[in-house]
């Protein structure tokens, strides 16, 4: 009988950790043959450092999700102070902090959201505003949007247009979800040009509820995350809210990496004057330094089940620990400004972004608001071909953002990448010479994918 010794805690080299992380744990939406996992040892501000003391410009936010920056005090002390005071209690008792948190919500959440139903991730909070919004209206069908991600649960995972659902297909069929155009005015999935289209893929929606029997609701990202940053253009949204009203069917705003100032607003959706009937969120609401998400509801879908049972929870719903770094983050977002903050730094970016773009023949388009940003990665600029599809991103087809990124890692800087696109979104608090020289890398390392189209 074989016995393995443990290292003892603390004394784990760095190449240590990286091999047990390899052997031990799966890489996720990854091939898992040559993943060598950086080791991240601390981080602080808008860095994180490596095991070998290597310091690193965090220009994506990790996932796009720590908005207030590293090593906030604040939330760390309400982590803390959390812990003395109350570990855990189940999602059937009131606490301090779910009625701290669940106050404070009605002042930053857009106007009408006033109820609420915490998880630990946003595809959980997903998976919530599915249930409700079925049991709500008593109609069964979810359109959701191709170049899409809401989340990697059964129903969420159905919902999602990108690749990353077609591991569970068929089964994801069953799960009642249909799947419309996205917004994409930069290379539109049905062949129209904007202005002057009159909103067609807005449009299209609606031809698919007057010819489908039940739908429940659209789920849109306001502004899609990670399948590019497309930002719709400004009828879109009142369109699609005004389609939804007229035939009774519920609009959910998947704002899980949108929300918390990523935009420039407190959520995207406040940019078009928008009120959804339910939103969803996760990801910067503690800038992710414990797991929350939250489904949220207008007063009127919170009102029908005063009389109907809500058939859904779990054990960590409502969790305190998960609670109390929610109020110090948003009470730290509104101490700093951090809202006005990301608009304003958005408007420092956005020029240096565009110049990329003037420069580069591999940058197709510039597209973002506030501090979320994407640069399209193309072989023909005239045709608007990019380097690699969503096929080649699962077959394993090495992808030429990911040359991209890696060379900015050597010039210091962390960039998240995505088939084709990169994704420029940097902690709230980002200074103006720290954007310049994610600038400088940013330039420097695009010199790849320009030698790949001209080759």
């Amino acid at each position: 009988m074989s016995q393995t010794v443990s290292t003892p805690p603390g004394e784990l080299t760095s190449q240590q950790v990286v091999e047990l992380t390899k052997k031990l744990n799966y890489g996720t939406w990854r091939f898992q043959k040559g993943w060598n996992p950086m080791h991240l040892a601390d981080a602080e501000g808008c860095w994180f450092t490596d095991g070998s003391g290597n310091r690193y410009l965090d220009l994506s936010s990790q996932l796009m999700c720590v908005n207030l920056g590293h090593k906030n005090p604040a939330v760390i002390a309400a982590i803390a102070e959390q812990a003395q005071d109350l570990a855990y209690a189940g999602p059937a008792y009131a606490t301090t902090a779910r009625a701290e948190l669940s106050q404070l919500l009605t002042e930053v959440l857009p106007e009408g959201l006033t109820k609420y139903f915490f998880t630990t991730s946003g595809t959980e909070a997903n998976e919530a505003a599915f249930k409700i919004a079925r049991m709500y209206t008593g109609k069964t069908k979810i359109i959701a949007r191709y170049r899409s991600y809401h989340g990697s649960t059964m129903a969420s995972i159905a919902a999602t247009g990108d690749p990353r659902r077609w591991a569970m297909e068929p089964g994801g069929k069953g799960h009642g979800v249909i799947f419309a155009p996205e917004v994409n005015c930069y290379k539109c999935p049905i062949g129209h040009t904007y202005p002057g289209c009159g909103i067609a893929c807005a449009q299209y929606i609606e031809h698919m509820i007057r010819n489908e029997s039940d739908v429940a609701a659209v789920l849109v990202e306001p502004v899609v995350g990670t399948n590019g940053v497309l930002v719709p253009p400004p009828e879109y949204m009142p369109m699609l809210r005004e389609i939804c009203t007229r035939h009774g069917v519920l609009l959910i705003a998947d704002e899980v990496m949108t929300g918390w100032g990523r935009t420039g607003e407190w959520f995207a959706m406040n940019h078009w004057g928008v009120k959804p009937d339910i939103l969803v969120t996760a990801k910067g609401i503690t800038s992710a330094y414990v797991p929350l998400g939250l489904c949220a509801t207008t007063g009127e879908i919170a009102a029908y089940f005063d009389d109907h049972y809500f058939a859904h929870g779990h054990t960590y719903e409502a969790h305190p620990l998960t609670l109390k770094p929610a109020v110090a983050t948003i009470r730290e977002m509104q101490r700093l400004g951090l809202v006005e903050r990301a608009k304003k730094m958005g408007g420092y970016l956005e020029p240096k972004l565009r110049a990329l773009q003037t420069k580069h023949p591999s940058v197709g388009e510039v597209r973002g608001l506030g501090l979320f940003w994407a640069l399209d990665l193309v072989k023909n600029r005239a045709a608007k071909e990019p380097f690699n599809t969503m096929a080649q991103k699962v077959d394993g087809t090495p992808l030429v953002v990911d040359k991209v990124a890696a060379e900015m890692l050597k010039r210091g800087v962390a960039i998240q990448a995505w088939v084709s696109h990169l994704i420029v979104a940097p902690p709230l608090i980002v200074t103006e010479q720290e954007l310049d020289l994610a600038i400088d890398a940013l330039d420097a390392s695009l010199a790849v994918a320009d030698a790949a189209a001209a080759a």
